[in-house]
């Protein structure tokens, strides 16, 4: 009995240290998990130059999520769905803008240039291919050197070089272009231009934040406003200065292709703080002074025009301008009416600089000077001024937000924004009026953190978005209020904030009264600018929104033409319908991922990240039956 006992008990320990043993094994290996999960670096490196099959291949990057059914032996084999196979377009398309194409711009009116605004392809007649980088195309220089420096081989044009060569626009040395900063109205530079302007009004304070430049060549005045953190709008023509805007975007400066001609610029109304045209060759006070009743429009109150070249300074300047005198100065005489008929107020002209503004409220103008003056009428209260898509000008003056008329001509009408940076962050006039349906001033703030916490997420999952200086010129394609740009704005890039045609809510105004920049846009058509534009674009819901109005290969299509090789792409939107898109995109030598949402495995939206890899056109020597040259 006492052998049993003892054999029992040593039994009893014996089973209790290998349980205790188990125990501990299984606790060690499920915090050994945890650990490896949680300090697994979720990255996906696009590096320049780098092989992008090759980065994602690296041990601790993550790893691809993977929605494929598995079959055990006795099932039948899944069908295998060949991927699209999107070919190179011709080299001679290189350049191509879809909806400013010189062939078809043939077939509309020469009157008010409406032959060179946006006129786009029919769905049947646009490309199926991919548009190729020019032989030799080379990734940008680093901001802020790109401000200075551009490859020739990214822009092979050197037509300005020639004919804007006394106004020190460009110079073209060996492989590059060099930007002076100069131009036909500030041969002395860009820098001391801005600082004469600096001296008639307050450029510093921060209460002038965005500016639109009309006519902006190169863009210089709005490169060098930059360092005075003010963001300019540049945009022009695709015309006779061939490349102008390309130039910008090299540069890594917003701009645009576009033109005044019959239709609203695409921006909403009271957007920008400040409007610029130097020798811009708009007709100001011709067609009932239509354009000026336009820039009216997208001036925020208080808002101000800069004017330079004819007819301003016409006394002293007549001669250079080979025009008469009475015709220079009928011209201004006719601009110096228009912009009274405006209500704006002439703050100054001194030597070849005049400046206007426009008044803070309409109580003074609704009062006197419409009583005086009849022309321009106050557009009707159904007219909706931030509607500018395809939409007509109007010839009548866009009314500003009433105002209680015991209030002073100081009163804002719409509302004040806050100064520069605190502007970025604050809740926009457009919010706390309650002008937008469902976004309140808390769902604002909300929206604010959430995006900070999502760009955080992304920097992870591509390290490159957070390398300063790697990316420059970046596209939000749907922006809504801003949050993604606004998680950005102390990294040295800008963010063009597209705010779909197609949404429900018309959030444009918001995102400029947040001291930000944006466009409105339909991704069933092209974008208004020029291939390899933007470093890097982010893509929340456009393929869900565009469910049944466009097929997806047509948006990814656009987004391959004005991304540049070696970008960087994030799309969030529904799991089924990245798992679509990701087939699609290996048609366009993308290579990617997707990842989880930010809060886990367990939300449908998921997160797809690519880059698009290197290619250009053949070299010239080489078989021109060859349609792609990969590096």
């Amino acid at each position: 009995m006492n052998l049993f006992t003892r054999t029992s008990s040593r039994s009893k320990k014996s089973n209790l240290f290998y349980v205790t043993l188990v125990a501990l094994l299984c606790i060690g290996s499920y915090l050994l998990g945890i650990w490896q999960t949680s300090t697994a670096d979720p990255r996906a490196a696009f590096d320049n130059g780098g092989a992008p099959c090759e980065e994602f291949s690296r041990p601790n990057s993550t790893k691809d999520l993977d929605f494929n059914a598995h079959h055990n032996p006795q099932d039948p084999p899944p069908v295998t769905k060949t991927a699209v196979n999107f070919q190179s377009c011709d080299a001679g398309l290189s350049e191509h803008t879809p909806c400013e194409d010189a062939k078809r711009s043939l077939k509309f009116s020469r009157e008010r240039l409406e032959y060179r605004q946006r006129h786009c392809p029919e769905r049947e007649e646009t490309l199926k291919c991919r548009i190729p980088a020019p032989y030799g195309y080379k990734t940008p220089f680093k901001w802020p050197e790109s401000r200075d420096v551009a490859w020739f081989a990214n822009v092979p044009h050197t037509e300005l070089t020639v004919e804007k060569k006394n106004q020190n626009w460009v110079r073209y040395e060996n492989d590059r272009f060099w930007f002076p900063g100069g131009g036909t109205m500030f041969p002395r530079g860009a820098d001391a231009y801005i600082d004469d302007i600096g001296r008639l009004i307050d450029l510093s304070d921060g209460s002038i934040r965005t500016a639109i430049d009309t006519g902006c060549g190169v863009a210089s005045f709005g490169a060098y406003l930059l360092s005075r953190n003010i963001t300019t709008m540049s945009f022009a023509p695709r015309d006779t200065h061939e490349a102008q805007v390309q130039f910008a975007l090299e540069r890594g400066v917003p701009a645009m292709i576009g033109i005044m001609a019959t239709i609203r610029l695409p921006y909403p109304s009271r957007a920008f703080d400040l409007a610029h045209c130097s020798r811009c060759l708009i007709p100001w006070g011709q067609n009932d002074g239509v354009y000026l009743i336009e820039v009216d429009r997208v001036l925020r109150p208080g808002g101000y025009w800069i004017l330079s070249g004819p007819p301003i300074n016409w006394q002293k300047r007549w001669k250079g301008w080979e025009r008469t005198m009475d015709d220079l100065n009928a011209e201004q005489t006719q601009i110096e009416n228009v912009a009274r008929s405006l209500c704006w107020k002439k703050v100054v002209q001194r030597d070849d600089l005049a400046i206007w503004q426009k008044p803070f409220n309409h109580i003074h103008c609704k009062k006197i000077i419409r009583q005086v003056l009849k022309k321009p009428e106050f557009c009707r209260h159904d007219q909706d001024p931030d509607m500018a898509w395809y939409t007509k000008m109007d010839s009548c003056l866009t009314p500003l937000p009433e105002v209680d008329e015991a209030e002073d001509l100081k009163t804002v009408a719409g509302g004040k924004v806050e100064k520069w940076p605190a502007r970025l962050n604050a809740v926009p006039p457009r919010v706390s009026r309650g002008d937008l349906e469902k976004v309140t001033p808390e769902a604002f703030l909300e929206d604010t953190k959430l995006w900070k916490q999502r760009v955080s997420y992304y920097k992870r999952l591509d390290y490159q978005l957070g390398e300063k200086g790697r990316y420059r010129n970046l596209l939000d394609m749907n922006a809504y209020l801003g949050g993604f740009a606004s998680a950005l704005a102390d990294d040295p890039v800008w963010v063009m904030n597209v705010v779909s045609v197609e949404a429900k809510l018309n959030t444009l105004g918001v995102i400029y009264e947040r001291g930000l920049i944006g466009t409105y846009q339909n991704w069933c058509e092209a974008m208004s600018t020029y291939p390899r534009t933007y470093d890097f674009i982010h893509a929340d819901s456009v393929f869900t929104l565009y469910q049944d109005k466009c097929e997806p290969e047509d948006i990814l299509l656009e987004m391959d033409r004005i991304l540049r090789p070696g970008g960087g792409v994030i799309i969030r939107d529904d799991v089924d319908v990245l798992i679509k898109v990701k087939e699609l995109t290996k048609g366009l030598q993308w290579e990617g991922r997707i990842a989880d949402h930010e809060k886990g495995p367990h939300e449908r939206v998921k997160i797809y990240y690519a880059v698009k890899q290197y290619w250009t056109v053949p070299a010239p020597d080489e078989d021109k039956n060859n349609t792609s040259a990969l590096s």
